[in-house]
C-alpha cells in the first residue's frame, strides 16, 4: 500500500486499511511488571520456559533479592514430555507461596508454551483453590496476542469473570435494581484513580470501584445492570466480558487521554447519569493553557505512528488537538466497536482543527511503513524500541511508544506528561540546528 502524502490531505473521511505485518511488540507476560504492584495483596506465578524468565528479570528490572510478589515456574522437559504431574507441581509451588507471602490471590499466567503443550489450568486451578484456600485466577496473557498491553486485557477479562458475584441479601439487590452503579475498568496509579474519581464526583457521580483496586479483598460488587467504563483502549476483552458473562452496561466513550479526551469521558458518564456538567469546558480551557508552553513548539508539527501498544487512536486524537498533523496510525489490532467513541472524536477533532483525517493501518508492515515515512518526511515517529535505533540513525526523531504505557497520561493534569515525551525529541532536534551539527542525514 503506497500513501502520497496529497492523498492523505485530501481524504474526508478516516481510511482503513489492513496489512499482514509482524507483530513488533513485547511478550504480553510484561504486564505482570504493573499488574503485580496495582494489586498490592497478590502474587502473580508465571509459568513457562527459561525465556520467559529471562525476559521478565530484564524488562521488570528487578533483582531476586527484592522479593518481588511474582515468580516463574519454569517448565522443564520433564513437564513438557508430562513425566510429572502438573498438579503436584502447582500444589507445591503455590503451597510454598501461600506459606511465605499469604497473598489473597495468586495469578496463573499461562504462556505459549503451555499453550502448546495443552496444559489444563483452567481445571487444575479450582481444586487446588479448593485445598490451599486461596483463590486462584487463570490468565493465559501469551505471545499469540496482537500487543503487549493485551496482556492486562487478558488479567481483567479473567477478574470479570469471578470477582464481586452479587449478593443475595435483599439490601444489596433492591439497591442494585433501583440505582445500577458505576464501576470503571483499567489498571492506572492510585493518584489518577483518585483524581479521577474526584472529576465524577464534582458533578454528583460516585465511582462503586475500580478493576483492579488496590487489594483484591477491596473489589467492588458487581451486579447486573451496574454500569462500566474503560480507561485504556486496550481491554475489549475485559468490555465485552463484563457485557456478556456479567450482563452489565458498557459506557463507550473516549479515553480519559488529553484534557479533550478527559472532558468527552466525563460528558458521557454524566450524560448515562443524567448530571449537568456545569465548568468543565472552563475545566477543559484551563487545561490548555497550562500547556500552552508545548504547544508552541508542537504546532505545525507531524507524527508518524508505527503501532505498539494500541494507544495509537487515543493519543493521534490529542495530538490533532494540539495542532499537529498525523500522517498514519499503524495499530496491531482495532475493535471498532470498543474504540467507536474514540474513532467518533477523532474524525470530530479533524474536522474542528482543519486538517485531514488519518490513515488507520492495522496490522501495518513495517517494510511497507518505513517507504511511506521515507515519503512523508513526519518530524516524529512513535515507534517500538525495535524501530528506534535505526530510525534515529537515518535522522527520524523518534519516540518509544511503550513510555506511554508506563508513564501517568490520564486526566486533566497528567496531559503534560504525554506532551513532555514527545517534545524531547522535537527540542533535540532543534537544539542540534541551532548549535550547527549536521550529524543527521535523509533517510536512504
Amino acid at each position: 500500500m503506497n500513501i502520497e502524502q496529497g492523498s492523505l490531505i485530501n481524504s474526508n473521511s478516516i481510511t482503513f486499511e489492513c496489512e499482514t505485518g509482524n507483530y513488533h511488540t513485547f511478550c504480553p507476560i510484561s504486564c505482570v511488571a504493573w499488574l503485580y504492584q496495582k494489586i498490592e495483596d497478590s502474587f502473580f506465578l508465571v509459568i513457562g520456559t527459561k525465556t520467559c524468565g529471562y525476559f521478565l528479570q530484564n524488562a521488570l528490572g528487578v533483582m531476586i533479592f527484592a522479593e518481588p510478589r511474582y515468580a516463574m515456574a519454569e517448565l522443564e522437559e520433564a513437564d513438557i514430555s508430562a513425566h510429572l504431574n502438573d498438579y503436584m507441581e502447582l500444589k507445591r509451588l503455590c503451597t510454598l507461596i501461600k506459606k511465605d507471602r499469604n497473598p489473597s490471590v495468586i495469578f496463573w499466567i499461562g504462556t505459549c508454551t503451555t499453550e502448546i503443550i495443552k496444559m489444563d489450568l483452567e481445571g487444575i486451578a479450582p481444586k487446588l483453590e479448593n485445598e490451599l484456600g486461596v483463590p486462584i485466577i487463570v490468565a493465559r496473557a501469551n505471545g499469540l496476542d496482537y500487543a503487549f498491553t493485551q496482556g492486562e486485557d487478558t488479567v481483567l477479562a479473567a477478574l470479570a469473570q469471578t470477582f464481586g458475584k452479587k449478593s443475595t441479601t435483599s439490601d444489596n439487590v433492591t439497591k442494585s435494581e433501583n440505582t445500577p452503579n458505576l464501576v470503571i475498568f483499567g489498571s492506572v496509579p492510585n493518584s489518577v484513580v483518585y483524581e479521577l474519581g474526584n472529576e465524577l464526583k464534582t458533578y454528583g457521580i460516585e465511582v462503586k470501584g475500580w478493576l483492579p483496586a488496590k487489594r483484591y479483598t477491596e473489589f467492588p460488587i458487581l451486579n447486573e445492570k451496574d454500569f462500566v467504563c474503560g480507561v485504556n483502549p486496550y481491554l475489549s476483552r475485559t468490555a465485552t466480558t463484563l457485557m456478556r458473562r456479567r450482563k452489565c452496561q458498557l459506557i463507550g466513550s473516549p479515553f480519559p487521554i488529553g484534557p479533550d479526551g478527559t472532558r468527552a469521558w466525563i460528558e458521557k458518564i454524566c450524560s448515562v447519569f443524567n448530571k449537568p456538567t456545569p465548568g468543565l469546558n472552563d475545566r477543559e480551557e484551563k487545561a490548555w493553557k497550562n500547556l500552552e508552553s508545548y504547544l508552541k513548539l508542537l504546532r505545525g508539527k507531524s507524527v508518524f505512528f508505527m503501532g505498539d501498544n494500541l494507544l495509537e487512536i487515543s493519543l493521534a486524537r490529542f495530538f490533532i488537538k494540539c495542532g499537529m498533523s498525523v500522517y498514519e496510525i499503524g495499530i496491531p489490532y482495532l475493535d471498532k466497536r470498543y474504540q467507536g467513541g474514540e474513532l467518533d472524536l477523532l474524525e470530530k477533532t479533524c474536522k474542528e482543527m482543519g486538517t485531514f483525517l488519518p490513515v488507520i493501518v492495522e496490522k501495518p508492515d513495517n517494510y511497507n511503513q518505513l517507504n511511506r515515512i521515507k515519503d512523508l518526511h513526519p518530524d516524529l515517529v512513535i515507534t517500538g524500541m525495535a524501530h528506534a535505533n535505526p530510525l534515529e540513525a537515518r535522522g527520524i526523531n523518534t519516540k518509544w511508544s511503550v513510555e506511554f504505557t508506563f508513564s501517568q497520561i490520564h486526566g486533566f493534569t497528567n496531559a503534560k506528561n504525554i506532551l513532555e515525551l514527545i517534545s524531547k525529541p522535537l527540542q533535540r532536534q532543534t537544539t542540534f540546528k541551532e548549535l550547527g551539527w549536521k550529524n543527521y542525514h535523509t533517510l536512504v
